[in-house]
């Protein structure tokens, strides 16, 4: 009998550190990588979208179309290159019209990308119909995935009733909504819309091993198309769960190698090949090349400390071709197999968190765990509160995702949802330390959210709620007719266009807010290039500041952030309610209304500006 093969996506340099140190890493980190992935002979290599073409600009200045086209140079081919696309929200945080889709997913196959993995955070299938069309059209793999989720685990305290109302029936009868055959039913869905490759995608780490057998085998029987499965150790299932796809049949395994796997991250491949060789399973790619990648990647995860919530606890050195398990370790894999073909659970996350313990990976996220939320999710929320000097506020955020998510209609958590739930969050804990009712400060995102923008919530939304949230309880879809591509402008200072080029105009139209200042230094890096021989440029004179102290009633900012747009200037008089400037804080743009009626005095807040929480931003008469 042929001995069965197990496909490999690895997610290093995409998911894996955006998982784990929040999308920090370098195109100079990822240039030394690439040479060693050439002949590693990964089936696919995830290498682009997600959060890379926002983070990449926003932290590192650098162009996320030149990390795509050094990844298809590097490899030549060799493996394919992937990308995340949040279907109709792309790689952004908003809905985006097809003209949007098409441009950018054109521009990325020309530069070398081979499959896109096409989810939608609602599982609306009407969101992801579109770019699965476009990019078999375009000659491209789509891949359909259907995000995991679970039911809510009990009656909330907040919400008495919560069950009663959103089932119409007992509160101690609820009926489940995310069995086995929702998940079933959306994945033929995705095959029947052109589908080549069907994942299931648990950004949280949810699976439990049981619900990975029965979903993955199912999955199985019911499409023809290549089964992956995508999921992360953040809860302390993830090597466990993926153990068990593996035995029911999955095609493909999505896995991060030794140094970048584990903890908020998927599954590290080396222990996964462990299991593959007890089982007599073929991991299909080179492990020796995966071993000098691994030795590379120590270095890199040392460059990225600032951002590694576990950089004094590295796993162990250790090499599956050439190193020795002790005895009794590897009685932990013959212990985790047995348990699973058992169907004994408990004792396979025994196994397996022993096992992941011996080697130094972190301990399950009890935190993560029970406010049900993907490692991405917590990373950044844990670096960007770190930013704004706001880190007390972690816990408190976290205890109240459920409720956010619930209020919003169950919706699962990966970006953008996981975005917007996770900063409507922190707005509602800081509503709550300053003794404001909840939902007192909202996203202009979440606000869209529970309009219905984003599409199809799995549960309607309490209409009472709609109408608090958004003015009116009516559901009101995305109005594609509604969007406005941004303009290309001349940057008055250096004379020249913004965007210079198709690709920089896409990323205009993407991520305005993030594209506009990159783009800028770009042009004035250029611009400063070219009078490099010209002498040193004229000193600018230096703006009077207005130091006289405060008097008025102000304005402050809620949390840290960043300026987008100032809509009042200094002698306008404003009602209660109005729009005074637009900030944005945790990748959301918030708008902040004027709390009184009166005559605006001084405006301490320019577009590009960085605010810090409570920093005083207008000031009235």
């Amino acid at each position: 009998m042929a001995t069965r093969k197990l496909k490999i996506r690895d997610l290093t340099l995409r998911d894996g550190q955006q998982s784990l140190f929040a999308t920090r890493m370098k195109q100079a980190n990822i240039d030394r990588l690439l040479p060693l992935y050439e002949n590693a002979g990964f089936y696919i290599m995830e290498v682009w979208g997600g959060a890379v073409p926002d983070s990449v600009m926003r932290y590192l200045n650098e162009s996320p179309w030149d990390r795509l086209r050094s990844a298809s140079a590097a490899m030549k081919g060799k493996s394919l290159l992937s990308a995340l696309s949040r279907g109709r929200n792309l790689f952004g945080y908003v809905p985006y019209p097809n003209s949007v889709l098409e441009g950018f997913y054109k521009e990325a196959i020309k530069n070398g990308l081979n499959v896109m993995r096409i989810f939608d955070a609602l599982n609306d299938i009407n969101n992801v119909k579109e770019s699965i069309k476009l990019i078999n059209d375009l000659g491209g793999i789509p891949d359909g995935a259907v995000c995991y989720t679970v039911d809510p685990k009990s009656e909330p305290a907040e919400k008495p009733g919560f069950f009663a109302r959103l089932f119409g029936k007992k509160a101690e009868e609820p009926k489940l909504i995310f069995t086995d055959e929702y998940f079933v039913e959306k994945a033929k869905a995705m095959e029947a819309l052109g589908a080549k490759i069907i994942t299931l995608k648990d950004m949280a780490g949810l699976v439990t091993p049981h619900r990975a057998a029965s979903i993955i085998s199912k999955l199985k029987a019911a499409v023809k198309v290549p089964v992956d499965f995508h999921t992360h150790c953040t809860p302390g299932y993830g090597l466990a769960s993926s153990l068990m796809a593996v035995m029911n049949g999955v095609d493909i395994l999505d896995t991060n190698i030794w140094y970048f796997g584990g903890g908020s991250a998927a599954p590290a491949i080396e222990l996964i090949y462990i299991f593959a060789q007890k089982l007599g399973i073929e991991v299909e790619c080179n492990m020796e090349a995966v071993g000098k990648i691994r030795a590379e990647l120590k270095q890199t995860r040392k460059d990225l400390a600032a951002f590694d919530l576990n950089k004094d606890n590295f796993p162990k050195d250790f090499d599956p071709l050439t190193d020795k398990l002790p005895a009794e370790v590897d009685a932990l894999f013959d212990k985790a197999i047995a348990a699973a073909k058992a169907a004994d659970e408990d004792t396979l996350l025994d196994a397996c968190h022993a096992i992941e313990a011996y080697f130094g990976f972190p301990k399950p996220n009890e935190l993560v765990k029970h406010a049900e939320v993907p490692g991405g999710m917590y990373s950044n929320m844990v670096a960007q509160l770190k930013a704004l000097n706001s880190s007390e506020l972690l816990e408190d955020a976290m205890r109240l995702i459920p409720k956010v998510r619930r209020d919003a209609g169950l919706v699962p958590l990966v970006t953008p949802t996981s975005q917007i739930v996770g900063a409507q969050a922190v707005n509602l804990a800081i509503d709550r330390k300053k003794g404001n009712p909840d939902y007192t400060n909202t996203s202009n995102q979440f606000i869209s959210l529970v309009k219905g923008e984003y599409g199809e919530t799995p549960v309607a939304i309490d209409p009472a709620f709609r109408e608090k949230i958004t003015g009116s309880p009516v559901e009101k879809a995305y109005d594609v007719s509604s969007y406005r591509k941004p303009e290309n402008p001349v940057i008055e200072k250096l004379g020249v266009k913004l965007a210079s080029n198709k690709e920089e105009e896409l990323l205009l139209e993407l991520l305005p807010n993030v594209a506009k200042p990159f783009l800028e230094k770009l042009r004035e890096a250029e611009c400063a290039a070219s009078k490099a021989t010209e002498g040193p440029a004229e000193a600018k004179a230096e703006e009077k500041k207005d130091d006289a102290p405060i008097t008025g009633p102000t304005q402050k900012a809620l949390m840290g952030g960043k300026i987008v747009s100032v809509d009042v200037k200094p002698g306008d008089t404003v009602k209660k309610g109005q729009l005074l400037l637009v900030y944005e804080a945790m990748k959301m743009e918030n708008d902040v209304n004027s709390e009184i009626e009166g005559k605006v005095k001084r405006i301490f807040v320019a577009p590009g500006d960085i605010v810090n929480t409570d920093q005083v931003m207008i000031e009235f008469e």
